[in-house]
């Protein structure tokens, strides 16, 4: 079976520790994003399940084998990268074809492997041309291509679609989740973009500092994330959170210097108790039931299909928040209104520890 398994993983460059005790399954056939800020160990963490970097610590399978000292090559994993990496004298064919070339796999083999790999990624008609000559979302089909051709147990992606731009992110996005069901292959994928991530991968893995903060099916950590800092980086647009308390009777939390505000909680928590509140902008609802925000508006934006708002609840100290609001709507600025919200999607995390409550 191509299952990855990471134990206690531990990567260090002399005393500075860049991966931390991480440790993560990878079924079989499963597509797994592993997205965190820049610089918190994610490209790292591939690059040593490639062989590309040796761990200092703990245990990496691949296939239920060993592989802490087992040097890329013979690892079985292709990597598709944030540059194409194609040969600029070669055309589309010849890059394809360059790792089964050095194999020296029978040419009858190499004509039916290419061909059909350049079927599933519409390549068939650009096979004559040279790199130059495609666009940037033809060049990365022909660098997921040339790995695909090798049959690796695993495939690693370390942020491939960066260097394109929105629409044809958006694009590329659907076929490699396309690609990914017709092959049922092993994947791990780096992205620092979240919305990548929720929408491609079957398993999410969050890194804050080098260290694991949540892992779990994308919509999971949507609905319960663990602390703030997955609640604030899962979901687009971020979450909102007000410095808040929960009240004397254990029941409601309260927020707004000014002009003090009571929201329900549904729960029983310790009186007193100093806690952020978290509300998703896709949850104020401008009507409608739910308990009410007051608050006063502050700036309007309009994309047609989408009105974002910022209000600015309980006085002028408080941090503004911001609704997303589908399609239209008629506000103003400087207007007052009721922002609904139902309890169930109420956030809590502890003020201190910053986990969720």
């Amino acid at each position: 079976m191509n299952r990855i398994e990471i134990e206690h993983l531990n990567k260090s460059y002399g005393p500075v520790e860049i991966l931390k005790d991480i440790t993560i399954a990878v079924p079989e056939g499963r597509f797994v994003a592993l997205i965190g800020p820049s610089g918190c160990g994610k490209s790292t963490l591939l690059r040593t399940i490639a062989g590309l970097e040796q761990i200092t610590g703990g245990t990496l399978k691949i296939d239920g084998k060993v592989v802490n000292k087992t040097p890329p090559r013979k690892r079985d994993v292709a990597m598709v990268f944030q540059s194409y990496a194609l040969y600029p004298h070669m055309n589309i064919e010849k890059n394809m074809s360059y790792s089964l070339r050095l194999k020296r796999s029978a040419p009858q083999v190499i004509k039916d492997s290419i061909s059909g790999v350049a079927e599933t990624l519409g390549l068939t008609h650009l096979l004559e041309r040279m790199p130059r000559q495609l666009s940037g979302g033809q060049r990365q089909r022909v660098a997921m291509g040339r790995a695909i051709v090798r049959n690796p147990k695993v495939f690693l992606f370390d942020e491939p679609l960066s260097n394109l731009d929105a629409a044809l992110r958006v694009h590329m996005r659907s076929e490699i989740r396309k690609l990914h069901e017709r092959l049922h292959a092993t994947s791990v994928y780096v992205t620092h973009d979240q919305v990548e991530a929720m929408t491609m991968a079957d398993h999410v893995v969050v890194l804050r500092a080098g260290r694991v903060e949540q892992q779990g099916e994308p919509l999971a950590l949507y609905d319960k994330p663990a602390n703030k800092f997955v609640a604030g980086f899962i979901g687009s647009p971020a979450m909102n959170f007000i410095e808040a308390q929960i009240g004397g009777d254990g029941r409601s939390v309260l927020f707004g210097a000014e002009d003090l505000q009571t929201l329900d909680i549904g729960r029983d928590l310790p009186p007193g108790l100093k806690v952020w509140l978290g509300l998703r902008p896709e949850h104020l609802h401008l009507q409608g039931a739910g308990q009410a925000v007051r608050c006063a508006v502050e700036n309007v934006e309009t994309t047609g299909s989408m009105t974002f708002i910022e209000a600015r609840p309980g006085g002028a100290a408080a941090q503004p928040l911001l609704v997303a609001h589908a399609g239209k709507a008629t506000v103003t600025t400087g207007e007052q209104l009721n922002l609904h919200i139902a309890t169930e999607h109420l956030h809590l995390f502890d003020r201190e520890t910053e986990k969720a409550i």
